[in-house]
């Protein structure tokens, strides 16, 4: 299983985009979390297999989310993604 962090920035605040990842990852067999960051971007720890986790992050880029994305950094991941896939404050 592979666990990355995922730092999106862009207008990704106060455009429901926790909810509808939260929502889109009921779609795939994921594990993670969702929150928002103080500088006004998102952060997302995904952990699921290889070609999972890939098409996950492309349901994020190709949903409506995408609109609000200016720029999506992912890096390895080593902390624990948790059960199931919530949203944290």
């Amino acid at each position: 299983m592979k666990r990355v962090l995922v730092r999106y920035s862009g207008r990704v605040q106060g455009v429901g985009f926790r909810a509808n990842a939260r929502q889109l990852a009921r779609g795939f067999k994921v594990k993670g979390w969702v929150k928002n960051t103080p500088d006004g971007g998102v952060e997302m720890v995904v952990a699921a297999e290889g070609a999972e986790l890939e098409a996950f992050l492309k349901s994020i880029r190709d949903s409506r989310l995408g609109a609000f994305i200016s720029r999506e950094v992912v890096e390895p991941y080593g902390g624990e993604a948790g059960e199931g896939f919530e949203i944290q404050s």
